[in-house]
């Protein structure tokens, strides 16, 4: 281990919190920039290519005088610099392309965060985690089931980033600051997410108040391509700002435990009618992770995509346990 890694403790005697960061990719490296320079916490940032992690390490540690913080970071390749992380982030995977859908990642990510899984969980037993590899809901349940942490320690990043990106989209076209706007977002991360129109305001006025159906449908439709929209402009890589930004509500209200209510990847025990899977709904996040979850009554439309949500996933996670389960046996 390298003792730089070692947690820290305060005058007082108090541990510093700790942050690992498993992928230190675009979104991994700019939650680390994030939540050093919030400094909300201490963090440990890895990937399996030697020298990338350190290097960013490095240039984050060199920009603390100017962003006037303390936080140390840690860049490594060895999970045992990852000990004693109070909150476990893994981005680590193959990012979307132009023309794939998340759901054509399972193959390639689904070992990659169950390893990452198991060697964070070994290292960092009393940690929270939060998922954020595509597609995000399957790679959730294979972190939990990896893990075997209780299920309101384990959630995925999902209807944050697509409820800001919808709360985006109405400020733009009304015109109106992005302060005033809420907006919620259930369901999958993908084509099949749920924004619901009639819990989104604009500084408590319900948004078909403010605006036409046409218009709402427009925007709901940008909103489930959202990321996909980046995706085919970048042409080399996908969004990172936003969902960094997103991961960072969620380990803020954790670690301080906030009990911020957001819409979050959180294991569903027959609310909304679902039962065994993880999926993007209301919840309270907290110090022990998922305190609550918010059932919202839905009409039968929503209530039925809601089911049609579910189903897909539990298809992919399927179909992911299956080509796992290949994998083990040829190895």
């Amino acid at each position: 281990m390298n003792p730089a890694s070692e947690p820290r403790f305060c005058a007082n005697g108090q541990r510093q919190p700790r942050v690992a960061v498993i992928g230190a990719g675009k979104v991994g490296s700019t939650l680390a920039q994030r939540v050093a320079e919030k400094n909300l916490a201490d963090v440990v940032l890895l990937d399996i290519v030697e020298g990338w992690p350190q290097g960013i390490a490095l240039d984050l540690m060199q920009a603390r005088g100017l962003e006037g913080h303390d936080r140390t970071i840690i860049g490594t390749n060895d999970y045992a610099d990852t000990a004693d992380c109070d909150v476990v982030v893994i981005t680590a995977g193959r990012p979307r392309t132009p023309g794939m859908d998340r759901s054509d990642l399972i193959k390639t990510n689904a070992s990659i965060v169950v390893n990452a899984a198991k060697e964070a969980i070994a290292q960092s037993p009393n940690a929270i985690f939060i998922v954020v590899t595509n597609p995000l809901d399957v790679m959730t349940y294979l972190a939990w089931e990896a893990t075997g942490l209780p299920q309101q320690r384990v959630m995925g990043m999902a209807g944050v980033l697509d409820s800001s990106r919808l709360q985006a989209f109405i400020a733009m076209e009304l015109g109106v600051s992005m302060q005033d706007v809420e907006t919620l977002v259930l369901g999958n991360h993908g084509k099949q997410m749920i924004p619901l129109a009639r819990y989104c305001t604009v500084k408590g006025v319900p948004l078909p108040q403010m605006t036409d159906a046409e218009t709402i449908e427009r925007l709901i439709d940008r909103t489930r391509h959202g990321g996909s929209e980046i995706v085919g402009l970048m042409q080399r890589g996908g969004a990172y700002f936003a969902p960094a930004s997103s991961i960072y509500v969620m380990v803020e209200s954790i670690l301080c435990d906030r009990s911020r209510v957001v819409s979050a990847a959180a294991y569903l025990q027959g609310e909304y009618g679902i039962e065994g899977l993880f999926l993007g709904v209301p919840c309270q996040l907290g110090r022990e992770g998922v305190k609550t979850v918010i059932e919202l009554p839905l009409e039968a439309t929503e209530q039925q995509a809601f089911i049609d949500s579910a189903a897909t996933v539990r298809q992919n996670i399927e179909t992911a346990q299956t080509l796992l389960a290949g994998n083990s046996q040829d190895g």
